[in-house]
């Protein structure tokens, strides 16, 4: 639905919790309007939440792993009859263990989400933002988009497409008005790991950041125009450095040590 409102629009994916609920509210807190999605029904729960720091809220219920998610989506940003000035395409899902074990359904869906719904999604939001010659997108990748993930092996390659999507795109529109900023955060204190089926692992049981704290690096980091941001702990910088400096094998088997199944319980 059209509206009239004067301020800043704001498009951000995942938003029903964790690092895209408090991406969305930092948003709200700084003038923006919002359109928010995510596949559960929390999402009406996190649009009236948004509605009261003032900002005007279109909450979208669909499942982005889906083609006809996607479409819904769309629909609904062409529909409200706005620009979109600022987008944030967090959602992603993880799946933890073995690669002979795990699901490959669950991870064929995972891809889905991670890596064909945030193309769509930069695709038509780059296309719309070039037209009109102004525009800022966030990218939420990880810092596990740096090195090789054993035991999370599918999810780490969806993340190392985001990553090298957004630093390409922002090469590519560097002379445009269109900047892009890849948001990478560490461990985070979400449901994250819940989902993923890795609680047993020393990266599930680890203490994580805060997810205000690192949604707040990200949108400061977008509005600033950097390229990237690595958000939350000094340990993730150091985590991040490591996976472009070290070795892959060795990086390789640092990063098994802490998501292992069953990692947790051993010393």
């Amino acid at each position: 639905m059209a509206t009239s409102s004067s301020k800043q629009f704001a498009v951000v994916t995942g938003a029903s919790s964790g690092i895209g609920y408090e991406l969305a509210k930092q948003f709200a807190q700084h003038g923006f309007d919002l359109l928010i999605v995510s596949e559960g029904d929390g999402i009406h729960t996190a649009a009236r939440d948004l509605e009261g720091l003032g900002a005007q809220v279109q909450a979208v219920q669909a499942d982005l792993a889906k083609h006809e998610g996607m479409h819904q989506l769309q629909s609904a940003i062409q529909s409200s009859g706005r620009s979109v000035d600022a987008a944030a395409l967090n959602a992603g899902v993880g799946v933890s263990g073995r690669f002979v074990e795990t699901d490959l359904a669950a991870e064929i869906n995972m891809v889905q989400l991670n890596v064909v719904s945030t193309l769509h999604l930069a695709k038509y939001i780059v296309k719309e933002m070039a037209a009109r010659g102004s525009g800022r997108i966030l990218f939420t990748a990880s810092i596990a988009g740096t090195m090789p993930t054993p035991y999370e092996a599918v999810y780490g390659a969806t993340k190392a497409f985001v990553r090298s999507l957004s630093q390409s795109l922002r090469e590519e529109l560097k002379d445009t008005g269109i900047s892009v900023t890849a948001l990478m955060p560490g461990a985070t204190e979400t449901n994250f790991f819940h989902r993923a089926g890795a609680d047993d692992t020393k990266l599930g049981a680890s203490e994580k950041d805060d997810a205000a704290e690192v949604a707040k690096e990200g949108y400061e980091a977008l509005m600033a125009g950097k390229d990237h941001v690595v958000a939350g702990s000094f340990k993730n910088k150091v985590q991040a450095a490591a996976g472009y400096a070290l070795p892959d094998p060795l990086v390789a088997s640092m990063h098994a040590s802490q998501s292992e199944p069953g990692s947790a319980n051993k010393k």
